[in-house]
C-alpha cells in the first residue's frame, strides 16, 4: 500500500508540493540554494561547517539509526528554514539482510523477485534513516571485462527493462530510487570502467536506454549522470542525454545526481577548465544535485558574476525539494532508533534472500546426473578457499551486510551433510589428499568480490590465479567434480566444459547463499536459473551478445570468407537465457492466431521432478529499412510443471514490440517477421507471422 502511496505522491509533487516549494524558495538566500544542490559525506573537512551554517542539502553513508538521527538535528538545527537532510546510500541488493548480487537476481527472470529484494532492502534502510538509495543499477553490459556487470541486468534491454521497473517499484515502497548510470556507463572502450563509449542513436535508444526508460515509467524518482562519455559528450554535461531524452520525450519529473565527483572530472574529461566551469556545464545541462566533490559551491558566486541565470538554479532546488518533501522529510526527518533492530535480518528477510539465492542458481551441466548428490550416501570433499569465505559470499557492494552474519557455501554444505571433507587447497598436493578420500569432489572455485564491481575490470576471463591447474588436478583423480563457479560476471570456463561433468554459476549469493547452493546440490530444489548474460568461449570473443545485427556474410564453417573466427566457434561457451534442470521439458511447435496476435506453445515436463521453466520468445524482423538483430527478447513466462504436466503458454504480440528507432523516431514497419519460443536465445521452435 505504502508503494502506491509514495508513487501517487511523486506523481502529484507540482500540486500537492508547489504550495511549500514556493514559499521556501521565496525565502531562500542564493547560498541556502546552491548548499541545496551539494551533498557530502560526512568525514569531509568542509561537511561540519557546511551543515552548521545550513548549507548542505544531502549527504551519503551516513552511518546508523543513532548517527542519522543526529545528522538530522544537526542539520535542522543549523538550517534558518529548518529544512532536513536527504540521506542517501548504496542499497544495491540489499541493506543488512544481503541478497544475490543484481546479475544473480537478474538469472532468475523473475522480476517479482527483484521486487521483493529491493522492498526489503528499503525497509531495513528507511528503518536506519536512509531515505534515498542509489539503485537501481540498470545499465545493460555486453562487455563482461567489465566489473560493474555484477550490478545490474545483464546483456538485454528487455529483460533489463522488467528488472529495472521492479527494482524502482520495490525501493520506492519505503526510500526513493535513483536508476544509474544515465546512460551508457556500461559500454566502455575495453571494459575499463569510467571509459569512453560510442556508439549509434539507435543503438542508445534501443538497447542502452530502455531500462532507464522503463525506471522513469514505474516512477523513479531520481537518476544518476555516469561517469563515462556518450559520443565525446561527458554524462555529466550531455544536454541530449539530460534534456532532450530525459525532460523533453520522456518528461521526467525528478531530479539528477552526479556520481561521485563526476562533476570535477569535466576538467579531466577535457570540456572545463576551473571547477566553476564544469559546475556551470553540469547544472545547466540539467545535473540538478553535485556528489561529493563541492564545485557547486562555485555557483554563488557565478551568479552574481552573471555567468549563470538565478533561474537555473531554482530550477533545480525545487526539484530536490518537491524529493524531499516525498520522501516524507517534512513530515519527519527521524526514525525510532527502538524499531530498528525489529525489521532488520529477520527470519523472513532471510527465508527471502534464500529463495531468491536458490532461483539464482544456473545449472550449466550436469552429464551423467552426477546432480543431485546425496546427503546420506557417499562422501564428499569440498575444496577451494571460497567456499568458506563468508565475506565474498556478500559481493562488491555489501551495504551494511556482515560476514558474520552470512552464511558461507561450506557450513551450507555442511549443515546438509555434515560428514564431508573440506580443503581450502592453498596446494594442490593438500586438495589432493582430501580428494582422493571422497566419493565426489565439489570444487568451489571463482572470483573474490573484489574481482567484481566498481574499478575492478579484467582482462582475462579465466578462473584467477592457480585455480585452472587444481581444477585439472582434480579432474585428473577421476572422480567426479561438481564445479561451482562464484563470480560477479560470467568467466571463460571453457576447459571445464569440456571436462566437468558438472558445472553450477552461483554468483555471490548473500547473506543465505550457503544454504541455497547446498539446498539445489542434494536436490531440495530444482535449479530454474537462465543466463542473464552469454558466456564466452574466451576473451578474444567480447564483447559479444546474443542479438548481434544480421550482416552480409553470416558465420558459415565451410566458408573462410565469413563472419567467424579462424581459431574458434563463433557461438558462446553457453547462450544468453541457457539454464538446464533436473527434469527434462518438451517444447511443441509454435502456432500463431490473430485477432489478437498470439504465438502459443506447449510444455512437458517428461520428469519425475517439479520444475520452474523460463520460456522465452524472440522475434527476428525478416526485412527492414535498416538491418536488425538476429533475433531480439521480446517476452518471458516462468511456468511452473508439475512432473508429466503439460501447459499451454501464450505471448500476445503487440505493435511496441515491433518497433526501431530510424533516424530521429521510432517505428513499426509492415512485413514479415519470425517468432521463436523455446528455453534460450539458441534453441526454439519458429514461426513466421505478417505484420499489415
Amino acid at each position: 500500500m505504502r508503494c502506491l502511496t509514495l508513487i501517487a505522491l511523486l506523481l502529484a509533487l507540482t500540486t500537492h508540493a508547489q504550495p511549500l516549494v514556493d514559499d521556501l524558495l521565496a525565502k531562500m538566500t542564493l547560498e541556502e540554494k546552491v548548499g541545496q544542490l551539494t551533498q557530502y559525506v560526512p568525514d569531509q573537512p568542509e561537511f561540519k561547517p557546511a551543515l552548521e551554517k545550513g548549507l548542505v542539502g544531502s549527504i551519503l553513508n551516513g552511518g546508523n539509526a543513532k548517527q542519522t538521527n543526529e545528522l538530522q538535528r544537526a542539520a535542522i538545527a543549523g538550517s534558518r528554514l529548518k529544512i532536513p537532510l536527504l540521506i542517501g546510500h548504496d542499497v544495491i541488493h540489499g541493506y543488512r539482510t544481503m541478497f544475490p548480487i543484481n546479475l544473480a537476481i537478474a538469472a532468475t527472470w523473475d522480476p517479482e523477485l527483484a521486487e521483493l529484494s529491493a522492498r526489503i532492502g528499503a525497509k531495513e534502510a528507511r528503518a536506519a534513516g536512509i531515505r534515498w538509495t542509489f539503485a537501481p543499477m540498470v545499465d545493460i553490459a555486453r562487455d563482461p571485462r567489465w566489473g560493474r556487470i555484477a550490478e545490474g541486468a545483464g546483456e538485454d534491454p528487455f529483460l533489463g527493462a522488467a528488472m529495472a521497473a521492479a527494482y524502482v517499484r520495490g525501493y520506492q515502497t519505503n526510500v526513493l530510487a535513483c536508476a544509474k548510470h544515465f546512460a551508457a556507463y556500461g559500454a566502455p572502450e575495453g571494459g575499463r570502467d569510467y571509459g569512453a563509449a560510442e556508439m549509434s542513436e539507435a543503438t542508445l535508444r534501443e538497447v542502452y536506454l530502455a531500462p532507464f526508460k522503463a525506471a522513469v515509467d514505474a516512477g523513479a524518482a531520481s537518476l544518476m549522470s555516469g561517469f563515462n562519455s556518450l559520443n565525446g559528450v561527458p554524462a555529466s554535461a550531455n544536454r541530449h542525454l539530460l534534456q532532450d531524452v530525459l525532460r523533453r520525450d520522456w518528461l521526467f519529473d525528478g531530479f539528477v545526481v552526479s556520481d561521485w565527483a563526476s562533476v570535477a572530472e569535466l576538467m579531466n574529461h577535457g570540456i572545463a577548465a576551473t571547477p566553476q566551469d564544469a559546475a556551470i556545464a553540469a547544472v545547466t545541462a540539467g545535473v540538478d544535485m553535485n556528489m561529493q566533490d563541492g564545485s557547486y559551491a562555485t555557483l554563488v558566486a557565478a551568479v552574481r558574476s552573471g555567468r549563470i541565470a538565478e533561474a537555473v538554479i531554482d530550477r533545480a532546488v525545487r526539484r530536490v525539494l518537491r524529493a524531499k518533501i516525498a520522501a516524507g522529510l517534512f513530515d519527519d526527518p527521524f526514525v525510532d532508533e527502538a524499531q530498528t533492530a525489529k525489521v532488520t535480518l529477520t527470519p523472513g528477510a532471510r527465508d527471502a534472500a534464500r529463495k531468491v539465492a536458490q532461483r539464482a542458481i544456473v545449472l550449466l551441466k550436469n552429464d551423467g546426473d552426477v546432480l543431485p548428490l546425496s546427503k546420506s550416501k557417499g562422501t564428499i570433499a569440498v575444496i577451494g578457499a571460497l567456499a568458506e569465505s563468508k565475506a565474498d559470499m556478500l559481493g562488491p557492494w555489501p551495504a551494511d551486510g556482515k560476514a558474520e552474519e552470512t552464511v558461507s557455501a561450506l557450513e551450507g554444505l555442511r549443515a546438509a551433510k555434515p560428514d564431508l571433507l573440506y580443503a581450502k587447497g592453498d596446494t594442490i598436493a593438500d586438495a589432493l589428499e582430501t580428494a582422493k578420500r571422497a566419493d565426489v569432489v565439489i570444487a568451489v572455485l571463482g572470483e573474490t568480490r573484489d574481482l567484481s564491481g566498481e574499478a575492478a575490470s579484467r582482462s582475462s576471463l579465466d578462473l584467477p590465479g592457480s585455480q585452472p591447474q587444481l581444477l585439472e588436478a582434480l579432474v585428473a583423480t577421476g572422480k567426479p567434480v561438481v564445479l561451482v563457479v562464484m563470480s560477479g560476471r560470467p568467466l571463460s570456463i571453457t576447459w571445464a566444459a569440456a571436462h566437468v561433468p558438472a558445472i553450477v554459476q552461483t554468483w555471490f549469493l548473500g547473506s543465505e547463499g550457503g544454504h541455497a547452493i547446498a539446498d539445489v546440490l542434494f536436490g531440495d530444489v530444482n535449479p530454474s536459473g537462465k543466463l542473464p548474460v552469454s558466456v564466452p568461449r574466451t576473451v578474444g570473443q567480447i564483447p559479444f551478445h546474443y542479438s548481434r545485427l544480421r550482416v552480409g556474410r553470416p558465420a558459415d564453417p565451410e566458408s573462410k570468407w565469413t563472419n567467424k573466427y579462424l581459431d574458434l566457434p563463433s557461438e558462446p561457451l553457453y547462450p544468453f537465457g541457457y539454464g538446464l534442470s533436473y527434469s527434462k521439458i518438451e517444447y511443441s511447435d509454435v502456432t500463431i492466431t490473430n485477432e489478437p496476435l498470439t504465438a502459443s506453445i506447449t510444455l512437458h515436463n517428461t520428469g519425475t521432478r517439479a520444475a520452474l521453466e523460463t520460456v522465452q520468445m524472440y522475434i527476428s524482423d525478416v526485412v527492414a529499412s535498416v538491418a536488425r538483430p538476429i533475433r531480439e527478447l521480446k517476452g518471458f513466462q516462468r511456468v511452473a510443471l508439475a512432473p508429466g504436466e503439460r501447459k499451454r503458454v501464450d505471448f500476445p504480440i503487440t505493435r511496441d514490440l515491433l518497433t526501431f528507432w530510424l533516424n530521429d523516431r521510432w517505428v513499426t514497419e509492415p512485413g514479415t517477421f519470425k517468432v521463436k519460443i523455446g528455453p534460450d536465445s539458441s534453441r526454439g521452435s519458429e514461426k513466421a507471422f505478417e505484420l499489415q
